[in-house]
């Protein structure tokens, strides 16, 4: 009951007209940066955080419009996605892999509708799992140590080789491809240059954005310019913009249990809504088994990633409120937001400022509502980028992506590599090489880096510190099943030949 008065007076909060009218326009633009390929939710709110603090915004609007802007991009990361094989942030990679199918077969509107109602199932389960759960899952997320990170990051790679494509070599190969290109820059330990080839451009590493838009953005750009050689018109739109009751209650089971395993995975401080997306979508489609046509346009491999996402994005809450541990690199922004008002994360933070919290928790379930009533009636005009002819999309997008790239460092020497990139990229997708597993490799590799240096230094160098412990064993079992699986499955299906 005590529970449910902070939650009333956080509506009081949160229903207050200017702060409503904060949580639309952060939905709104949100949104609209999340569907910009290599923007994301960080840069979103990194870029309304100054304008929150210029305007004056009280601590609590100024949460509530940022947070706002968070569930936004997770939103609107799938526009992209599904309409020109583009994941807005690296969590809609796994997004990309059934939503360009289904939009390929006239579905666009189907996948994007879906994957909006998805998206609300999964962040109002997280929400109501803040609500009654916060301070519990707090102390449970904390027994991750650096040792369990590492482990874990294993474990979502080998889900990627094992489970999300039929060729798991291929997949391994595109996963360390990824972790290659993460090591590239200076050591952040030792400040050693590691194969930036004396450049002094990649001292700094090769930028996420410059990855992603170069690997899916100039990769569709070259596949779009071949098809366009061959006379390939515009994709269709459909007939249907929305999905039906039959349709929903398909992917229901699968909308609910990835809501609450991205609500479970976003309360780790630094897994985030990547890990949460790619888990979901490879337990689905393991689920699904023989029956599934996950990759070739199945609506459980949209609606999985989607909740799961979103639902991790609402579980990062937890770390960052209770422990005053960022729980996502957005949240760490937010974090940072805060200090400029001299609040401090944290286990008081619930009883010393009560209004703050409570305020912004309600906000989540208000900017649910307002992004689904928003999202909804604009498939129809997301869909309608299908129709655009191809020589006016492919220099259309060219336009964003090299802009995109361009504005990061200011050198023509992430525009070139972009390039490069994307001709691998389009040589990897012509030999069947998933990018997906690529990109996700990358954005995993930092992580899992920084767990083992840190695993390592707290053992003085004892790697036994890795196999310790009932979290890291489970782990390395359940990553062992994955490496083993796609063998079992060769070994079945050449015995039943």
């Amino acid at each position: 009951m005590e529970t449910l008065e902070y939650l009333m007076s956080g509506f009081q909060v949160a229903l207050m007209p200017k702060n409503l009218m904060l949580a639309f326009v952060g939905a709104f633009i949100g949104t609209i940066v999340g569907m910009l390929p290599g923007l994301g939710p960080i840069n979103g709110v990194a870029l309304l955080l100054p304008f929150a603090f210029a305007l004056g915004l009280p601590a609590d609007s100024a949460l509530i419009l940022l947070a706002a802007v968070y569930l936004g991009c997770e939103y609107g990361g799938r526009i992209s996605a599904i309409l020109l094989n583009v994941p807005g942030d690296a969590a809609a990679i796994m997004s990309t892999l059934d939503g360009y199918p289904l939009a390929k077969q006239g579905k666009a509107g189907i996948a994007l509708s879906l994957s909006a109602a998805s998206s609300f199932v999964g962040s109002l389960i997280a929400t109501i799992g803040v609500v009654l759960f916060a301070p519990l899952l707090a102390h449970w997320a904390i027994a991750f140590g650096p040792a369990e990170y590492f482990v874990l990051m294993v474990f979502a790679i080998t889900c990627l080789s094992g489970l999300v494509s039929d060729q798991p070599v291929k997949t391994g190969v595109a996963a360390l491809i990824g972790l290659g290109l993460v090591m590239v820059g200076v050591d952040a330990v030792t400040g050693v240059y590691r194969f930036t080839f004396d450049s002094i451009n990649l001292s700094d590493g090769i930028q996420f954005t410059t990855i992603v838009i170069g690997f899916f953005s100039v990769s569709e750009i070259l596949i779009m310019l071949e098809h366009t050689e061959k006379g390939q018109k515009a994709l269709e739109q459909g007939k249907r913009t929305l999905f039906n009751l039959k349709e929903l209650l398909f992917s229901l089971g699968a909308i609910v249990r990835s809501g609450v395993a991205g609500f479970f995975i976003g309360i780790l401080p630094g897994a985030g809504a990547t890990i949460a997306s790619a888990m979901s979508y490879t337990n689905e489609k393991k689920i699904a088994g023989k029956e599934g046509h996950f990759g070739n346009g199945d609506l459980r491999g949209i609606a999985a990633p989607e909740a799961a996402n979103n639902a991790s994005a609402c579980g990062s809450f937890i770390p960052m409120l209770t422990l005053g541990v960022p729980g996502s690199g957005t949240t760490a922004v937010m974090m940072g937001a805060l200090t400029l008002y001299n609040i401090t994360p944290g286990p008081q933070l619930f009883s010393e400022q009560p209004d703050i919290v409570w305020g912004l928790i309600a906000s989540l379930f208000i900017g649910n509502v307002i992004l689904l009533i928003l999202n909804i009636p604009l498939v129809g005009f997301f869909a309608k980028l299908l129709n655009v002819p191809n020589y006016i999309l492919i220099p259309a997008i060219a336009a964003v992506s090299f802009v995109g790239v361009y504005a990061i460092h200011s050198t023509t020497f992430d525009l070139i590599l972009m390039v490069c990139l994307g001709i691998f990229g389009y040589i990897l997708r012509k030999l069947n090489f998933p990018l997906s597993a690529l990109i996700l490799g990358y954005v995993l590799g930092e992580l899992m880096e920084s767990s083992l240096r840190r695993a390592l230094s707290i053992s003085q160098g004892d790697v036994s510190i890795l196999f310790n412990g009932v979290i890291v064993q489970a782990l390395w079992v359940l990553s062992a099943f994955m490496v083993l699986l796609p063998i079992y499955r060769w070994l079945r299906r050449r015995k039943a030949a």
